[in-house]
């Protein structure tokens, strides 16, 4: 029998994990915080008493009696601040916590997710969880739990003095809160709640995306002169946002302004019930106080009152941000074997491997090729036809759908990820590099690297003079902050990293797109270094960087269609020849004009 999943506060309990003990802890202290805040009200009650009860003797009333209750009172309200500063911290402390360790194992689960996931799901969506999302959790363990329990049994405590005191003049003021909470009701925990949260979420996540893709492109929005306005998904986004602000608020404008009403009017509701009681018996001093110190209470009730369906409405808003995190935590990692197996050796195998991204929409179509060990092995053909895709199915940032890819003889899905990670290096059209320095950034490809080898695997990847004439060298930043690179430079860094790393295999995947003349021939040399005795797979447009491969397989619409050398290849009328004659020609273009 499946188990019903939790959901609310009571998932918020499982993520907190072992800071539950805290969590209680401040749930304690708010608790007695709040009954030392009654000591207040109760010393108010008391002075009124001698007060009114000796009105007519006023050199009787007794004057320690007064000074007492009034100690009492400022005693109660400085113990009930103490107990609610220190159910705080130990809110805050559980807070932190839990959120570092909800953060710690969002990232971790992120990296063991397919790349499908995040083709899937934009950047947005996954910075809004780790960010604002998981901040709610944050704000309502540290801030609204405390207010919450110390709101809540202020308000209870309240209600029974007040039917302890006067059962009737009690109702008058349980009544329009009752009214007002049924006023509220759909607000708080009807569907349109639920549903226009989760809108309100979903829209934030599409501001995130697209405001991240617009500043992005703002140089190719600069340059064609236009506007916000012509970034019409980022536009369209915003307002999106606004219509679904100003609907929520009209969806709940009536039930709100009533529910406000009734509640901050307690007074006005007790006091004509007090006066009727009074005008008939205006001699029971007794009850004249009872009536003063229920239009004094109804004020804090009010108060409480408000905090309390704030706090309600917070523990949806808790709710959904806790749905959203689990969203990401469901998703189902790559599967790792239980003993994981090491190549011995690392030529690689296609075998009968099928692939699609989305159902019904075969990429790769019974691909089988092998590349062997310390060869160089390209691939070609036109955009689309699938040679990146075999490129990423090496590494498994996807699954295949059928047939299998070996190492060494050994099944890449036996294969533990980090040992698969350790056996291969990646330069891919698109580099990364981390907004941190220089010298950080190429040792991430070997962490326990000496600064000689840093320096080493700079120089052979040819970007080691660049790197020097930079304002710090090897120590200036990159990235926002800090200076950007070129393209090409980038890529140089990139080789730089996989130099270092010294994997046996490496898929190079477009490695020379963005790279003008001069940087083209600057990697060339850096890639002749970093390919010497390895396991080579090169994604290539440029025909003419691949003519010195050991194999050439040309890929046509997620099919191997040919295969063979550069000089082979030649020799047929076929898709590679075709491309061969093409480049050539394009070496000779040139814009007309007359």
């Amino acid at each position: 029998m499946k188990t019903k999943k939790k959901q609310g506060f009571s998932r918020l309990m499982e993520l907190a994990g072992e800071k539950k003990t805290l969590m209680v802890l401040c749930g304690i202290l708010s608790t007695a915080s709040a009954f030392f805040m009654l000591v207040p009200y109760l010393a108010v009650y008391n002075v009124m008493a001698e007060l009114l009860r000796k009105v007519h003797a006023v050199s009787t009333i007794d004057g320690t009696l007064l000074i007492t209750w009034a100690l009492r009172g400022i005693g109660g309200m400085a113990l009930g601040y103490l107990f609610m500063y220190i159910g705080g911290m130990a809110g805050h402390i559980a807070a932190y916590r839990t959120l570092y360790g909800i953060r710690v194992s969002i990232a971790d689960h992120l990296g063991r997710l397919p790349l499908g996931y995040f083709n899937k799901n934009a950047i947005g969506k996954n910075k809004q969880i780790m960010e604002t999302d998981v901040e709610q959790i944050e704000l309502f363990i540290a801030h609204q739990l405390p207010d919450l329990i110390n709101t809540a049994a202020m308000l209870m405590a309240m209600i029974v003095i007040m039917f302890y005191l006067n059962p009737i003049l009690a109702l008058a003021c349980i009544v329009p809160i009752i009214a007002g909470f049924m006023a509220q009701f759909s607000m708080m925990f009807g569907k349109k709640m639920k549903a226009g949260l989760a809108e309100f979420y979903d829209a934030l996540e599409d501001i995130n995306t697209s405001a991240t893709q617009y500043v992005q492109g703002m140089s190719s929005i600069k340059i064609f002169g236009q506007t916000m306005y012509s970034f019409r998904k980022f536009y369209a986004d915003v307002l999106k946002y606004r219509d679904f602000s100003m609907k929520y608020a009209l969806n709940f404008e009536n039930s709100f302004a009533a529910y406000r009403a009734l509640v901050s009017s307690l007074s006005t509701f007790i006091l004509p019930v007090g006066l009727f009681f009074f005008i008939g018996n205006p001699q029971n001093i007794s009850f004249a106080l009872t009536l003063i110190f229920f239009l004094i209470i109804t004020r804090g009730v009010s108060t409480q009152v408000l905090k309390l369906n704030n706090l309600a409405m917070t523990l949806a808003t808790l709710a959904e941000a806790a749905k959203r995190v689990d969203s990401v935590m469901e998703e189902k990692p790559i599967e790792e074997p239980a003993d994981g197996k090491a190549p011995a050796s690392f030529g690689i195998r296609f075998d009968n491997v099928t692939f699609s991204y989305t159902e019904g929409n075969e990429i790769l179509k019974g691909v089988s090729f092998t590349a062997p060990q310390n060869a160089i092995t390209a691939m070609v053909g036109p955009s689309g036809s699938g040679k990146s895709t075999i490129a990423h199915l090496i590494p498994r940032f996807w699954d295949v759908q059928g047939g299998s890819i070996t190492i060494g003889g050994i099944d890449i899905r036996e294969m533990r990820t980090e040992e698969l990670m350790n056996t291969m290096s990646f330069v891919f059209q698109n580099s990364f590099l981390f907004s941190d320095t220089l010298y950080n950034n190429i040792l991430a490809g070997k962490p326990a690297a000496s600064k000689e080898e840093i320096y080493a695997a700079a120089m052979a990847a040819q970007c080691h003079d660049f790197i020097l004439e930079l304002p710090n060298g090897y120590d200036t930043l990159i990235g926002e902050g800090g200076v950007h690179l070129s393209g090409g430079e980038e890529q140089r860094v990139c080789v730089a990293r996989a130099i270092l790393k010294n994997a046996p295999i490496l898929v190079l995947d477009e490695a020379t797109a963005y790279a003008d003349p001069e940087n083209e021939y600057q990697m060339q040399l850096a890639l002749g270094e970093l390919i010497r005795d390895k396991t080579v797979i090169i994604i290539a447009h440029h025909l003419r960087t691949i003519q010195d491969a050991h194999q050439i397989i040309v890929i046509n619409e997620g099919r191997i269609i040919e295969q063979g050398s550069h000089h082979e290849l030649l020799s047929h009328e076929g898709l590679y020849k075709k491309m061969w004659d093409a480049s050539l020609s394009s070496i000779d273009w040139q814009l007309a004009y007359s």
